[in-house]
């Protein structure tokens, strides 16, 4: 019996074992659970790894099983560079890398192009990596910071009665003080110039739990809009502040960053009518119903508080396990049907991207995201997002449509900064093949 008991016991821990076998696609994630972003980072790798598994429920890609290995990074640059580093020739090599953090992708940046590891920045990182000519192994897909900067003042634009009503206004721009929150100010300053609205920049300093001061500058200034770049714990301190110093949430419109329940939730009734910025869509999706049949059903969901399925952060990395996936299977229509790809064939599946509405809704994600179409040209595929408003308990689209903001001046821009990077590097400007 005790035996039996054994036996038991030790199937049960292998069973929770992700054991890699040799023809595997590795991926490593280089994740984050704990700290003052462990919100963020747990739904989002919870959603990743979910993904997986129903992958691999179903049969893999074309046989093929995705492994991964999580590595905690703590969303602290130096611990994220370290994980790289010990995670990229595991397991016979990394796929490709997501790390979820402006600061760690910055420090890997050079790193991956040498390494020849395709490296994904979904909905944040360096907006001119859209350059495939420059950055190869760079892929920001779905929607960059510049792009979501200038559909926010679109949005905004077409709130005030159409783009050239913001002549006169004021825009505070309150902003994590990082790399990430500065990363739209030249956008916003140019936008501002053409616009003729007044740009007012006020830093919060991380992780932003102390927003006084801040608020006392927002009051004296009675701006028209505030645009609020945060992430983790500044987001809730900013909207309950905003409350207190009776600023309307409605005039006030987040990063998507700045736009999950994490956010909403802790800051009470505070929120109500708070909008944000997102490149999800809001409600339930096939996928996600297959999830909750065939993953978590089975015992192999990865949230732990099931009311988070579906939830932004979670759909946020369905969405970006669905991409790695399509890249992945674009990969093996040229280098061979249920083999294990390298990662430079992955970098040519991320590069000849199409996952248009037609194999959206073959994957029961219609209109969970907008559909991207990459090149090496447009590492980015889509620059399409949309406005959400918290209800009081959920998330609600309001434009029913994408917002694609002024891309001839945020590619123009992107243009002017990745050639400079190139002069800089001494990279010549091509496409790889």
């Amino acid at each position: 019996m005790k035996l039996m008991k054994s036996i038991l016991l030790a199937s049960a821990m292998i069973g929770a074992v992700n054991v890699a076998q040799a023809d595997d696609q590795y991926i490593p994630l280089l994740s984050y659970r704990v700290g003052p972003y462990a919100a963020g980072g747990s739904g989002f790798y919870g959603g990743v790894i979910d993904y997986f598994n129903l992958v691999n429920a179903k049969g893999g890609l074309n046989g093929v099983k995705i492994t991964w290995e999580e590595c905690e990074t703590e969303y602290n640059a130096s611990r994220g560079v370290e994980c790289y580093e010990r995670l990229k020739k595991a397991q016979g090599g990394a796929s490709l890398v997501e790390p979820l953090s402006t600061g760690i992708a910055y420090g890997i940046l050079d790193r991956v192009a040498e390494d020849k590891i395709p490296m994904t920045t979904l909905g944040y990182g360096r907006s001119d990596a859209a350059n495939g000519k420059v950055f190869p192994y760079i892929f920001p897909l779905i929607t960059s910071y510049w792009n979501q900067a200038a559909a926010m003042t679109k949005y905004l634009g077409d709130k005030s009665g159409g783009l050239d009503k913001l002549k006169g206004k004021k825009i505070v721009h309150l902003y994590h003080d990082s790399a990430f929150g500065k990363e739209p100010i030249p956008v916003l300053e140019a936008q501002a110039k053409q616009y003729g609205f007044e740009l007012i920049k006020i830093p919060v300093a991380h992780p932003g739990n102390e927003q006084q001061s801040q608020w006392l500058q927002i009051r004296q200034a009675n701006p028209d809009y505030v645009i609020l770049w945060g992430w983790g714990v500044m987001n809730a301190v900013a909207i309950k502040t905003a409350q207190r110093n009776g600023y309307s949430r409605e005039k006030m419109l987040g990063v998507w960053w700045a736009g999950s329940e994490e956010d909403a939730v802790p800051a009470g009734d505070a929120a109500k009518g708070y909008t944000s910025m997102t490149f999800n869509t809001p409600g339930n999706y096939p996928v996600l119903d297959e999830l909750r049949n065939k993953v978590y059903a089975a015992g192999k969901g990865n949230l732990s508080d099931k009311s988070r399925i579906g939830s932004v952060y979670h759909m946020r990395g369905v969405t970006a396990a669905i991409l790695w996936s399509e890249a992945i299977l674009k990969a093996q229509e040229k280098y061979g049907k249920g083999k294990q790809m390298t990662s430079e064939q992955i970098r040519w599946g991320f590069e000849n991207l199409n996952v248009d509405e037609a194999r959206q809704k073959a994957l029961g994600a219609l209109g969970m995201f907008p559909p991207v179409k990459t090149s090496c040209e447009d590492h980015e595929g889509s620059g399409a997002v949309k406005v959400q408003q918290w209800t009081g308990d959920k998330w609600k689209a309001i434009t029913p449509n994408w917002v694609v903001g002024d891309k001839a001046l945020t590619r123009a821009m992107l243009e002017e900064s990745s050639n400079k990077y190139a002069a800089e590097k001494k990279i010549t400007p091509a496409c790889l093949k």
